[in-house]
């Protein structure tokens, strides 16, 4: 299943970001911490690379990502050039206050009102920008929403004579080339419902959770999972929750049971879970410059 949204007005904002990018110091990424690599738009690397500007990546949502993963993550990402990354909850205050001292260090060379240090807020659509924005600046300047690309125009504000932040709309990019990177934006909700079909994402999800979260479905859902595929977690989701379809004689809703899956992992009801690790993420990778470098089959 290949997932690919890009609405229009990403094009446009793409633009603004790069012209925009020249005035900025610090790119401040927001990522979602239980899918770091997936979450983050190859496009802002580019934007940032080209113009050579420092990245503070956020592991936003780290309260709802295995603990144990996303210090693999943290780890990871400090070994990269340029980059700090930080673990946070764009929810909590004392969080979020440790972002401008953070992004400082980046660029030390503004540090006053003469040099005031500009941040460039980017990240893909739905991983807590405007809850960072909004928490920043400590009053409501940025739409809040729970369907991705509540943001659509950029705006920049004047935090203090020392600090501007620029806050820009969520951006996928034009293709995703990896279809299970969309599959996991998808469960995530960082796509347009438009995009998918909820019960081929949730089977997929159903599926990853068997392999490596076994204990918390079972947990959530009171299910024995030994033997079990995707379809038959679904399946048992429907029958606990009484998913049914009127008139159907007791047939099961899978479509149901599929929106109640994704709906209890994205609100974090299904335990701390992260979707992929950096050494799952080399190895594809890996595998997939491996693919490339095959030469064509004959027909």
């Amino acid at each position: 299943m290949s997932i690919q949204w890009y609405p229009g007005h990403m094009t446009q904002a793409r633009k603004k970001a790069g012209e925009t990018l020249a005035m900025a110091d610090v790119v401040v990424e927001v990522l979602d911490a239980r899918l770091p690599q997936a979450s983050s738009n190859p496009m802002i690397h580019e934007l940032r690379a080209f113009r050579q500007r420092p990245c503070l990546k956020l592991l936003n949502k780290a309260d709802m990502a295995d603990p144990a993963v996303t210090k693999q993550w943290l780890d990871y990402f400090a070994k990269q050039p340029g980059v700090k990354a930080v673990a946070i909850s764009c929810k909590k205050a004392g969080d979020v206050a440790k972002i401008p001292s953070l992004a400082q260090k980046l660029a030390p060379h503004r540090c006053d009102a003469v040099k005031p240090l500009r941040l460039m807020i980017m990240g893909i659509p739905n991983v807590g920008k405007s809850t960072l924005m909004n928490a920043l600046v400590k009053k409501k300047v940025a739409a809040v929403g729970d369907q991705p690309a509540v943001t659509k125009s950029q705006q920049r504000i004047d935090i203090s004579s020392r600090l501007t932040i620029y806050d820009t709309p969520g951006m996928l990019w034009p293709k995703i080339d990896h279809p299970i990177d969309g599959l996991m934006m998808a469960a995530s909700h960082a796509v347009g419902v438009n995009a998918y079909i909820g019960e081929d994402v949730a089977t997929w999800l159903a599926g990853y959770l068997l392999e490596a979260y076994p204990g918390q479905l079972a947990t959530r859902y009171g299910l024995s999972v030994g033997g079990m595929d995707a379809v038959a977690v679904l399946e048992a989701v429907a029958k606990k929750r009484g998913c049914i379809i009127k008139g159907r004689g007791g047939e099961l809703d899978l479509e149901k049971a599929a929106g109640v899956l994704l709906t209890d992992y994205r609100s974090g009801a299904l335990g701390r879970i992260s979707l992929e690790t950096p050494a799952l993420r080399e190895a594809r990778a890996r595998q997939l410059a491996e693919a490339a470098a095959l030469p064509p089959a004959e027909e």
